[in-house]
């Protein structure tokens, strides 16, 4: 059996390693098996006494780690198996949008094999034709409308089956500081990942960057060099550039551009880790070993990322080159959400000197980053849950209880529960504690609200909504450990440092 590249190979696949020595804190590569959802194929043995035969994704990852340089000439016929779209299909969410065609999941099931032989047969001859996306808005946390797309299903099912072939190349070269939208990491990982680097390292600024509208922004033509780098697969390549060209249509009017990919797609979120990590991953990793003297922490998720220093004239002059290299690729950093900040152990000496009152604070992955100090007087780094998604979330309640309001109590009930779990289990960091439970008793009010208003004469008093909140809404508890327990069990006690 041959690899994508062409190549004989039977060796065995081994066990990826934590990240070496010589990496930073918050580049530590979680050790991890086949992600829930990947492909059918598992390597196995052809008998009990034989040895055992990697799988032909597999033997792309044994390629990829081998060879950094390796491009991939062979890659289609990974996509269009008839196997590895079927469990793409079964990867989606059935209850989702449909797209521009009204094709929804349970209709496209009920003649599935003959709708995979079709689409395998199309893809393996080149007569697959990408739909454009659906375009639909979702409220922000600052009440502005974010835009997203719909793909169409047989978009989604092919998406879904390219991104599991390319993430066998590119989860071997993509860098351990890169958290956003990659099998096996989530942004809890990236938390702990910047709380230990700030609270072990010499970090005294932190730059909190945020990209102005990446995704209606990255160009085309570099991101089809970037992909080239390693996929020589022009077939690949070319239903990539279909997706990226087949436009949005809303209104009932199709718009074509040459910059941006559309959120929603299940193809997005790789093709953005790809075109930053050329464009600022590397680069970073590059400036990080030749132009400081001092610690630098990085970690980045998807379009947002932060950097520690522990020089000011280094971060004022990363922040300078950034603007520039960014530029170059048609991006640009975010004027209102882009900061320079004094932060960590001695942030509080410095703004007390100043008179400045309390050290300032940034956000990141819904949290508010302060700086605090344990019950010792150590210094540490407090997450709290920002008052943007605190506020949003009520709202997003109040609303959905209204919508319910003369609804059986026990189907009240079961939704507020799920919400208090879903907060709880996000921002159930430790020391968030009082917050989380705020957000506990914030909801039972807001339900109480609602319950006094389901009839004028109706008059529930507070004692009894306790029995209510007791029976329904779950105690407010921490559900993470602390960062440096978790992420030194992830890493399997390798150092982090520099």
């Amino acid at each position: 059996m041959t690899n994508g590249c062409g190549k004989s190979d039977r060796l065995e696949v081994p066990a990826k390693l934590p990240n070496k020595a010589a990496q930073a804190v918050a580049e530590a590569v979680e050790g991890r098996g086949l992600t829930k959802g990947n492909s059918p194929e598992r390597n196995a043995f052809r008998t009990q006494g034989r040895n055992k035969v990697p799988s032909a994704l597999e033997r792309v990852r044994q390629a990829a780690r081998r060879d950094r340089q390796q491009r991939f000439t062979a890659l289609l016929h990974h996509v269009y198996d008839i196997e590895r779209l079927r469990a793409a299909y079964f990867g989606l969410k059935r209850d989702a949008a449909a797209g521009v065609d009204g094709e929804t999941w349970d209709h496209y099931g009920e003649a599935l094999e003959d709708k995979l032989q079709d689409l395998s047969s199309r893809l393996k001859r080149g007569a697959y034709r990408a739909k454009p996306v659906r375009r639909t808005y979702i409220p922000k946390t600052d009440g502005r409308l974010r835009p997203l797309g719909v793909p169409a299903l047989e978009d989604k099912i092919v998406q879904r089956a390219v991104v599991e072939v390319l993430n066998a190349i590119y989860e071997r070269d993509f860098l351990g500081f890169s958290y956003g939208f990659r099998p096996g990491r989530n942004p809890h990982q990236a938390l702990d990942a910047l709380t230990v680097g700030i609270t072990t390292k010499k970090v005294n600024w932190v730059l909190d960057a945020d990209l102005r509208s990446f995704f209606d922004t990255l160009k085309h033509e570099w991101l089809v060099k970037f992909i080239e780098h390693r996929v020589a697969d022009r077939r690949v390549v070319r239903l990539i550039q279909k997706w990226l060209a087949a436009g949005v249509l809303e209104g009932g009017k199709r718009t074509l551009s040459e910059v941006g990919t559309v959120q929603g797609g299940s193809i997005s979120p790789l093709l953005a880790n790809l075109y930053l990590h050329y464009v600022f991953d590397l680069w970073v990793r590059q400036w990080r070993n030749r132009r400081t003297h001092g610690d630098v922490v990085v970690v980045r998720f998807a379009d947002d990322f932060v950097v520690g220093f522990q020089h000011r004239h280094e971060a004022e002059c990363f922040l300078a080159e950034l603007r520039e290299r960014f530029a170059q690729f048609g991006l640009e950093l975010h004027p209102d959400k882009t900061r320079l900040l004094r932060f960590g152990r001695f942030a509080a000496q410095d703004a007390a000197a100043r008179g400045a009152g309390k050290p300032q604070t940034f956000n990141f992955l819904g949290f508010t980053h302060c700086c605090g100090k344990t019950r010792k007087g150590r210094f540490t780094v407090l997450r709290l849950t920002m008052r943007q998604r605190w506020q949003a979330k009520l709202r997003e309640v109040n609303a959905e209880l209204r919508r319910r309001m003369h609804r059986p109590v026990r189907e009240q009930g079961a939704y507020v529960r799920a919400v208090v779990l879903g907060h709880a289990r996000y921002y159930g960091v430790p020391l968030n504690g009082a917050a989380i439970g705020a957000f506990r008793l914030s909801v039972g009010r807001t339900w109480w609200r609602v319950l006094r208003r389901r009839s004028q004469g109706h008059h529930l008093p507070w004692q009894r909504m306790i029995r209510y909140l007791t029976r329904w809404l779950p105690p407010a508890r921490i559900c993470h450990p602390y960062p440096r327990e978790r992420l030194g069990v992830s890493t399997q006690g390798g150092s982090r440092m520099r």
